[in-house]
């Protein structure tokens, strides 16, 4: 399998005209059953007392022709919603009843209201409403404080399969007028806030298109004044088509000159319409198909989600490459190309030691004698190295040079000596050429002593 978000729903087409005929067939032989229902009764149906708990009740009657009949039915209200559908089995034929029953409890203020009972199958029919009233408000006058009438939110969801989405229908009822905080809760999340100005009473709305098939329960809330919550009003949105789109693309990196080899980085991005689950992918890296990778979706809220992957590329010479994504059972993104260009690399620096090398021994006091020596390095670039003077096979001096473009340098020496004695000198590169020169003795030797 692909991906848990790819995954469509199957259409199951083999046998089904055989399926529909046997169907219609069954549905045509058997009558529809007759349906009836009481008038709604509201118990107490006035009271002046608080807390007050409201129970409404009716009778459905069913006359069934055997085999299982399904009675499904819900509550009307007088502000405008309706309670979630609830359904019953009955098993059998002949004359069924089945007692519906709705419990309200209202905490304080002035109100009036009723409530029906609607049957939706076998038969659609609805009761003849059930009026209750409620008085048990503050008695004198409460100035400039306004309560929110708690018993009153409600809410109301239905689904609007066209278009897969469904609308979320609240009233906030007021003891006067004045601002309300509120937010409305679906399965337990918080998907909208807002505060709404209420005179006296004001419908509220929120819609949920959540591009997917999707059932639960929707709350609203008061968050002030007061702190109240409607009953829960259920839902389920059905969509046509809800199996998730998902796509992928890919960006090159920017053209590169410079030395090589280098590392060059594709960068793609895939991207899931809604849903959640894993989605496999591979890299097509210039016509070859690499191995199945996966990202996964959590499905956080409602809508578009993107996961970006990378693949890199290692270059020794100029060249491209070419890069695309293809999702396993779905879809292959366009394909970019990269380019790299090789510089070649300057060549290596070299030095030699000039001509015109010099040294001289000269008198330092006889029979004490200085040698002094001059030479000269010439470069052909950047480079570092070490030369050298040695006297008499002695190092005399060692210093470091650098060069930052074709050019000289002279080193020098002086070093004290025999005077009376001759020598050589050498300047070197250490790892490179060298050039030895001969000095003389400068010193006049006393002349030997004759024996007696």
């Amino acid at each position: 399998m692909a991906a848990g978000l790819l995954a469509t729903p199957a259409a199951a087409a083999s046998g089904s005209t055989n399926q529909a005929g046997k169907v219609a067939s069954s549905s045509s032989a058997t009558p529809r059953p007759a349906v009836s229902v009481s008038k709604t009764k509201a118990s107490p149906s006035s009271s002046d007392e608080c807390p007050t708990r409201v129970t409404f009740s009716s009778r459905i009657k069913v006359k069934a022709y055997g085999g299982k009949t399904t009675v499904a039915y819900r509550w009307l209200r007088g502000n405008g919603s309706k309670s979630a559908v609830k359904t019953v089995v009955l098993k059998g034929k002949g004359v069924k009843y089945v007692t519906a029953k709705e419990s309200s409890t209202f905490k304080g203020g002035d109100l009036k209201g009723w409530q029906a009972l609607q049957v939706l199958a076998p038969r659609k029919v609805t009761s003849a409403k059930g009026y209750f009233k409620v008085s048990c408000g503050d008695e004198g006058d409460d100035g400039d404080k306004y309560v929110v009438n708690t018993h009153t939110v409600g809410a109301q969801a239905w689904v609007d399969e066209r278009n897969c989405e469904a609308t979320l229908i609240g009233r906030i009822t007021t003891s006067g007028t004045r601002w309300v905080r509120y937010q409305w809760v679906v399965n337990g999340r918080v998907v909208d806030r807002d505060a709404v100005r209420v005179y006296g009473s004001r419908k509220v709305y929120h819609v949920i298109r959540p591009h997917e098939s999707l059932r639960g329960w929707a709350v609203l809330q008061i968050l002030s004044p007061g702190d109240a919550s409607s009953s829960r009003a259920y839902f389920k949105i059905w969509c046509r088509d809800s199996s998730p789109k998902v796509s992928a693309s890919v960006d090159a990196p920017s053209n590169y000159e410079g030395d090589c080899p280098v590392t060059r980085t594709f960068t793609g991005t895939i991207s899931a319409s809604h849903g959640r689950g894993e989605v496999k992918y591979r890299w097509i890296r210039d016509g070859v198909a690499g191995s199945w990778q996966s990202v996964y979706f959590d499905g956080r809220g409602y809508g578009h989600q993107s996961r970006s992957v990378s693949d890199s590329w290692s270059a020794s010479a100029s060249g491209t490459s070419r890069r695309s994504i293809e999702i396993y059972g779905g879809p292959t993104s366009g394909t970019v190309e990269g380019k790299v260009t090789c510089k070649a690399a300057p060549p290596a620096s070299k030095a030699w030691i000039q001509a015109g090398t010099s040294v001289k021994q000269v008198e330092a006091g006889c029979p004490a004698g200085s040698v002094t020596g001059t030479g000269s390095v010439y470069a052909t670039g950047p480079i570092k190295l070490t030369v050298t003077w040695s006297l008499n096979g002695s190092v005399v001096k060692s210093e470091d040079l650098e060069f930052t473009s074709e050019g000289t340098k002279s080193v020098s020496f002086t070093s004290a000596s025999d005077g009376l004695k001759g020598g050589n000198a050498r300047f070197g590169i250490v790892g490179g050429g060298s050039t030895t020169l001969d000095y003389e003795a400068v010193c006049a030797k006393p002349a030997e002593t004759s024996k007696a």
